[in-house]
């Protein structure tokens, strides 16, 4: 579950509400034809691995939201249960603004005690996004999951100067033309005015006015006022393209640039006559640009260690069609009473049961490999992605895009194990107190700790200071591939960024499945204010290539 939805207070396993067979659907769903979200989408769909057995823990209710006891139950009721992996679509927000600490974070003790067992957590990363340090589930034993766009799009067409908007409108108005009226020319005078009712908030709209109009919005809102108002629909603008095609319980599309300044003069500029439009059924196109990550999609980034980067990932969650509870609202809000066996949603709910999805197929492949090689696999295999489309590049989207075919045979891995990640909290000034609340054992710290930038991560990051920066990285691969195999180096460094990489040794020659080779990255260059220096460094048998990305950022 993500941090906006919460269950319903029936004390039952039912999903009342339709995000937990969502995201349960499509980690392990069984293969289903002719599936569809009431036509959109239509094919067969199938759950990533469908031959999977799956348990599902309940720990948010509707009138009490998510205890922290309860999350730490379900993790240790899934434990004791003896899964591969756990899957988590949920996230907590900040403590007064600031980062949550690791050792009150019940998801980063929960997957803690997951990692000691050789339980890899897989974890969304949340919905704040675009703005930087917005991401959630960060901790370095879990594998954090941002979304990215797939390559299907709806497009929502209003017939008046052929604007063209975003959204998942499934209601066909059959080329019906209806009066348009603007929020703020309808305020309900008894609770709001003009300035409020311009944006279609709850409690702002006058119903007499708006009934059986279309309802022009100043603001992307989810359609409940103008619903319960009585309006046949609603054209939503914002000053921002907005690249999530999102479901409303009436005919509705989001606009906006050109488009929504003709609109909205349309409807406001008529003296004499009385505007008319219609909002058509939206069209499946193919979106070429894909993949991309999502704007919703949480950014790094760490806002405690900035030394590891986060997102891991991303994964596809947007336009996923899965399975949805028969009693759930198709769009939880009051009085929508259709109901579907298929819904198409949005989040990173989503993209993280994708990557659990791969995760498990991989552990299928390696049943004695530990989360952190598991982690490794999928990220060392991941799709680079381009900043082209990302401007926050790495701090978007980590790794890459999740890569299911190469996956199970990453060729090296970088492991790691409870004890370095005991350290990795040491060199965070963490007390043995506060570890223990984590680890759950007597767990300390040894008198001459490390940095932090060696723990054995499958990435590389620094937040330097403005002007030079001079560092050295330590890490060490494990061989899972060919018994006798040499890697090379090679380091990618795009044109005019004032980075210089060097590995040593620049090669690594192994003779046995298993065999650990440890070498060195020195990081150094200049950087001015609120720059990205993003870099690659590819170890190459010919056969694999193992990718590591290399960021350097300053956000000051």
């Amino acid at each position: 579950m993500n941090e906006n939805i919460t269950e319903d207070v029936t004390a039952s396993p039912r999903d009342t509400i339709g995000h937990g067979t969502h995201t349960a659907s499509i980690a392990a769903g069984g293969v289903v034809k002719t599936a569809s979200f009431l036509g959109f989408g239509q094919g067969t769909a199938r759950g990533g691995v469908p031959s999977a057995r799956i348990a599902v823990y309940k720990p948010c209710w509707k009138d009490e939201g998510c205890f922290f006891s309860n999350v730490l139950a379900a993790f240790d009721a899934a434990i004791s249960d003896g899964v591969d992996i756990i899957s988590i679509s949920l996230s907590f927000g900040r403590v007064d603004n600031l980062a949550r600490p690791y050792f009150i974070d019940p998801i980063a003790i929960g997957g803690f005690h997951a990692m000691k067992k050789g339980i890899l957590t897989s974890a969304s990363v949340g919905n704040h996004g675009p703005s930087l340090r917005t991401i959630g589930n960060y901790a370095p034993w879990l594998l954090s999951v941002g979304a990215s766009i797939i390559d299907r799009k709806f497009t929502t067409k209003v017939r008046l100067g052929n604007g063209m908007g975003t959204s998942l409108n499934t209601f066909d108005l059959q080329n019906k033309t209806f009066p348009l009226i603007y929020g703020g020319d309808a305020p309900d005078t008894t609770s709001s005015n003009s300035s409020l009712s311009r944006f279609c908030l709850p409690d702002t709209l006058n119903r007499t006015l708006v009934k059986d109009k279309i309802v022009v919005c100043d603001a992307l809102v989810n359609g409940t006022e103008a619903f319960i108002a009585g309006a046949v629909g609603t054209i939503m603008h914002f000053v921002q393209p907005h690249d999530i095609p999102y479901s409303f319980p009436l005919p509705a599309s989001h606009i906006h640039g050109d488009d929504a300044a003709r609109v909205i003069s349309y409807t406001r500029n008529l003296t004499s006559t009385t505007p008319f439009g219609t909002i058509l059924k939206s069209v499946e196109l193919r979106d070429t640009s894909a993949p991309f990550v999502a704007s919703f999609s949480a950014r790094g980034p760490h806002p405690l260690s900035p030394q590891i980067l986060k997102p891991d990932l991303v994964a596809p969650g947007v336009s996923i069609l899965a399975a949805w509870s028969p009693i759930a609202p198709v769009t939880g809000i009051e009085g929508d009473e259709r109901s579907v066996p298929f819904n198409m949603l949005h989040g990173t709910s989503m993209a993280c049961p994708h990557a659990t999805a791969i995760a498990a197929y991989v552990k299928s492949f390696h049943p004695t490999w530990s989360a952190a090689a598991i982690k490794s696999a999928l990220m060392t295999t991941a799709l680079p992605m381009s900043n082209a489309m990302n401007e926050e590049a790495e701090l978007a989207y980590g790794s890459g895009h999740i890569n299911p075919s190469k996956a199970t045979n990453p060729g090296l891995v970088y492991d790691a194990n409870e004890g370095d990640y005991v350290k990795f909290l040491c060199n965070e000034g963490l007390s043995d107190s506060r570890i223990r609340s984590i680890t759950g054992d007597n767990s300390s710290c040894p008198e001459n700790n490390s940095t932090n930038w060696d723990l054995n991560y499958p990435s590389i990051s620094l937040a330097a200071s403005l002007g030079s920066f001079d560092n050295t990285f330590i890490r060490t691969v494990t061989n899972v591939g060919s018994s006798n195999s040499t890697y090379k180096a090679t380091i990618t460094t795009p044109q005019g960024q004032s980075l210089a990489i060097k590995v040593q040794p620049s090669t690594l020659s192994f003779k046995s499945v298993g065999q650990k080779l440890s070498f060195s990255v020195r990081v150094s260059g200049n950087i001015g204010m609120r720059a990205l220096l993003s870099a690659s460094l590819v170890w190459d048998n010919g056969q694999h290539q193992v990718r590591s990305p290399i960021v350097v950022f300053n956000l000051s």
